[in-house]
């Protein structure tokens, strides 16, 4: 336990900065990582991973990249994090945006990522709708990659 009586390490760069960033975290479980924040934020991150859990039963639960991360067949389906005035999802993909263009207007997307204010209730729906879509995205990937290989092994044993 760290000096603050939380179980990881979680830097906050200083203030000043444009954006806020994470410095690297030692936490070692979801659990860990949404203790790092005030109770408030708490309750939204526990909300948010609830509804990717409840999204994605079948998807690992994983901490990478120092953040939250949900994994199926091996790739990663979604990421979340807690900032100081806002919460994010990632990957935010060009087919992403696209198929929630009208729900995604009144937040901010950029650079791969959804921001959420803190201040506002969670959009439990479009994050449902979200994790959905990009499971369907991983499992594509997921068979797209598999006939390759079966092609690959075909192509092989018939030289």
């Amino acid at each position: 336990m760290g000096r603050d009586g939380r179980t990881c390490r979680f830097a906050r760069i200083a203030a000043g900065e444009s954006r806020d960033r994470v410095a690297k975290t030692d936490c070692k479980s979801v659990d860990e990582y949404i203790a790092t924040h005030p109770e408030d934020v708490q309750a939204v991150l526990q909300l948010v991973r609830s509804t990717i859990r409840k999204a994605v039963p079948g998807a690992e639960e994983v901490i990478s990249y120092q953040i939250p991360a949900y994994k199926l067949h091996g790739r990663p389906v979604l990421y979340f994090a807690g900032w100081k005035q806002h919460y994010s999802l990632y990957p935010a993909t060009d087919h992403v945006v696209e198929a929630f263009e009208d729900d995604l207007a009144p937040y901010e997307v950029n650079k791969g990522t959804i921001r959420f204010p803190l201040s506002q209730p969670v959009p439990v729906k479009l994050i449902e709708g979200i994790a959905k879509f990009r499971a369907k995205e991983a499992a594509e990937r997921a068979r797209v990659t598999s006939e390759r290989a079966r092609t690959t092994a075909k192509q092989a044993t018939a030289k």
